[in-house]
Order: structure tokens, then C-alpha cells, then sequence
């Protein structure tokens, strides 16, 4: 495991944010999620702030869900700040299929 892996769950169990990195794009994150799919490191994640692809975030939307692959994930730093989420996280995921670690409501 890495240490991105480790900064995401410890983010998890304390509700903190994440900041980093992924496809050239600076994100403001919380982390909801971590776990495997199909072997592969994943982490569901609720955006916040920062930018996408598809330009810049909009607050509280409930179009923020990220499924990111942790290897995709750089310049990772934990901090405090409020926890965001969206009404919609109750809704069955796809991101994960082999849960190691999610909030906990």
C-alpha cells in the first residue's frame, strides 16, 4: 500500500479533505470510499473545489462524485476544513468493489 493509500484512509476516518492532483487538474476533495475494483486501488470521493475537466466545480452539486484510481493521484495532502457531501451519497456506488474503508455516517 501507499502512502497515498494511507493519507486517504486516515482521511476517512477523521472526515478530513484531501487536496491533489489528478489529470493535470488541482482538486479539493473529500474522501468517502477506498477500496478495489477489479483489482485495482480506487477511491470515491465527493469534489468540492479546484477544477475538472469539465471546467470548475460547482458547491454542492450532486454531479461532484469522483471515482479516481489512487496511482492517478499526485502532490496528495491531507487537511482541516469543513466535510462536504451531497444528499445523494446514500445511493449504491460502482466505484468500489471490494470496500476497505468508508465514512461512516
Amino acid at each position: 500500500m501507499s502512502n497515498t493509500h494511507d493519507l486517504i484512509a486516515r482521511a476517512i476516518r477523521e472526515k478530513k479533505q484531501i487536496t491533489a492532483i489528478y489529470q493535470g487538474y488541482y482538486r479539493e476533495m473529500c474522501p468517502h470510499a477506498l477500496g478495489t475494483k477489479n483489482g485495482r486501488e480506487q477511491a470515491l470521493f465527493y469534489q468540492f473545489g479546484g477544477q475538472s475537466s469539465t471546467g470548475i466545480v460547482t458547491p454542492d452539486s450532486t454531479f461532484n462524485w469522483r471515482c479516481i484510481p489512487i496511482e492517478g493521484l499526485s502532490e496528495v495532502n491531507i487537511r482541516d476544513g469543513e466535510w462536504y457531501t451531497a444528499n445523494n451519497h446514500s445511493q449504491d456506488q460502482t466505484c468500489i468493489d471490494g470496500i476497505e474503508i468508508e465514512v461512516k455516517p
